[in-house]
């Protein structure tokens, strides 16, 4: 049985932010490693890591061993003793890796520096996070308070929404450089961070009608807070950082300076990033805004596309057609966040502008009394806080345990059992009965809780996460004739079955497993055992039977796809970023029933 995590540097308050950032560091880098060159670890206890490339090894301390690699570790040292922080780990990784792939030039520099800015940018976070709740000024929901979107003000942090959005502190735990941000200033990093609680006016532009194209009632959605534009001009809003950006573009500036676009400034209510950053929310607002950023983020810049902007459209008009309402009738608590309506300014010679703009549906509003005022993404739910000393999972489930008189470990496996029932199942009779694959990695993932906090619905968000399958759209193009076409993602079924093993088994199930487990929840082999007897429930989905049979999954390599240089937005699905093979996590649960073989 896998003993519960001890007190870590990570939950547990007072200690230095610089401290627990470069641990945090720390662990995603061992993590990353150790998952994408199966390495064993023990169960506690010392770990050698040998680094040939370099004449010299890592010894690092085991506090906790995570079936779904989500381990704790203590303080790592140089083999001559030495203690060494993640800059030195990320230069020694990236050189090992880089001797035996085919890297860019750059890659260790790119890799160290992005790991350098990651930790940097976490220690800055923690210490306004820590700075807000000593002081009492943090919001009800936990947001930072700065910059008026949450604390005394109340302006935003009154959403559940919001405030998971603004929870993810410390990132992704399985990304060598999940909050690296090389382009930002400490001024840029203030104004726009989700983690600092940061909110803002929106820029706009007026652009003559013959350089937009646009999808969907797009003067509608804008029309509560646009501003007046000139003659016949049509409002494109912006993010701040990107409108400065964008001067700097040769064929924006020839636009502006041929008067078809004009720059209008900041002006309007404030607006609030999410978790994506570039995604921006406001309570009142029936819609959110998903802009263009040329900023990477984790292993991407993240740019709007062209195909995406009718990608998002298009499943909407799919979902409109029929499938929506058969949706419905079979899980009725689960929904898709539509992309209803798209912008673009054509600049000549380039597909895109940087001015690609998508409109998303927001149901997630403080005025309705109904459960999607208890809506907030599996990842925010999930993510440790340590300037509070623990996650939001954590507070639900002792409060659960305390009130129904039930252990920890009893409650999270039955709020464990509903999540499946409310969110994953629903992905997966979508992608079995219609051939539609959703991207439903924990960011793209929304759960709804009901008053006692446990599980009741479900939602998944993201234009660019949708896979079609070749083989099978006919049972899709019965609602929409064409469909896959003109967003460019119908794909073969061996590739979206890959994609989903890795984002709905790998990245959400077992990051759900894995957080309850190193947050000292629950018994990870215990809840590997739950979710592997619900996926046992759709034996027709092969990458069900994948996550339940195989001896092996394939997962995405975060680090080596840095160390490669790839970003994932470009290219071919099949080669946007580098795959792994990883045991079988699902092996390691409790003894397998009566039948459960391969």
């Amino acid at each position: 049985m896998t003993a519960a995590p001890t007190a870590s540097i990570h939950t547990v308050r007072g200690q230095d932010p610089d401290e627990m950032a470069g641990a945090a560091a720390v662990d995603g880098l061992l993590r990353c490693w150790l998952r994408e060159t199966r390495v064993a670890v023990p169960e506690a206890g010392p770990l050698l890591l040998e680094l040939p490339t370099s004449g010299t090894c890592l010894h690092a301390e085991v506090l906790y061993r995570s079936p779904t690699g989500f381990h704790r570790f203590g303080t790592t040292t140089l083999s001559t003793g030495t203690p060494v922080g993640a800059v030195t780990i990320a230069t020694l990784l990236a050189l090992e890796a880089a001797t035996s792939r085919t890297a860019a030039g750059n890659a260790v520099g790119d890799l160290v520096a992005r790991v350098a800015d990651s930790e940097q940018r976490i220690a800055r976070h923690l210490r306004a996070r820590r700075k807000e709740a000593d002081s009492g000024t943090a919001g009800t929901n936990g947001t930072a308070g700065t910059n008026g979107a949450a604390g005394t003000t109340g302006t935003a942090g009154t959403t559940p929404f919001l405030a998971a959005e603004q929870a993810l502190v410390l990132g992704h735990p399985l990304h060598p450089a999940p909050k690296s941000r090389i382009g930002w200033t400490e001024t840029e990093a203030e104004r726009f961070s989700p983690e600092l609680g940061a909110g803002f006016a929106l820029h706009w532009f007026a652009a003559a009608p013959s350089i937009v194209s646009a999808s969907g009632d797009i003067r509608e959605s804008l029309a509560d807070f646009a501003p007046a534009t000139p003659g016949n001009t049509i409002p494109v809003p912006a993010h701040p950082w990107q409108a400065r950006e964008l001067h700097a573009r040769p064929q924006i500036r020839h636009l502006l300076e041929a008067g078809l676009l004009h720059d209008l400034g900041q002006s309007g209510p404030q607006w609030y990033p999410t978790a994506s950053i570039r995604t921006v929310y406001h309570p009142h607002a029936p819609v959110m805004l998903k802009f263009s950023l040329g900023l990477a983020i984790t292993n991407s810049k993240r740019e709007n596309l062209r195909k995406e902007l009718r990608r998002g459209a298009e499943i909407h008009r799919l979902l409109e057609a029929g499938l929506g309402d058969e949706l419905a009738q079979a899980h009725p608590t689960f929904g898709v966040v539509r992309d209803p309506a798209w912008l673009t300014v054509e600049a000549p010679g380039r597909a895109e502008s940087g001015l690609e703009l998508v409109v998303r549906s927001n149901p997630f509003g403080d005025t309705d009394p109904n459960t999607i005022d208890r809506t907030g993404c599996i990842a925010g739910l999930l993510a440790e806080r340590p300037e509070l000393g623990r996650s939001k999972i954590t507070s639900i489930i002792e409060d659960l345990a305390t009130r129904t008189g039930r252990t920890r470990g009893d409650i999270a496996e039955q709020w464990c059992d509903r999540y499946f029932d409310h969110v994953i199942a629903p992905v997966l009779w979508l992608y079995g009965t219609h051939g539609l694959g959703l991207e439903a990695h924990q960011q793209n993932t929304l759960v709804t809780l009901d008053p006692d906090g446990w599980p009741c619905g479900g939602w998944y968000r993201d234009n660019q996460g949708y896979y079609l399958s070749e083989r099978r759209i006919e049972a899709l193009e019965r609602f929409l004739p064409g469909v896959g076409e003109d967003g460019d993602n119908r794909c073969a079924d061996a590739v979206i079955d890959e994609r989903l093993g890795y984002y709905i088994g790998i990245n959400n199930i077992l990051g759900v497993i894995g957080a309850f487990g190193s947050q000292g929840l629950a018994d990870e082999r215990r809840l590997l055992a739950l979710f592997r007897r619900r996926l046992r429930e759709f034996p027709y989905l092969q990458p069900a039977r994948t996550l339940v049979h195989s001896a092996t999954l394939r997962c995405k390599a975060n680090l080596l796809t840095r160390v490669d240089g790839l970003d994932e937005l470009v290219g071919p699905l099949e080669t946007q970023s580098v795959y792994c093979d990883i045991a079988n996590p699902f092996q390691e649960g409790e003894p397998q029933e009566a039948g459960d073989t391969a």
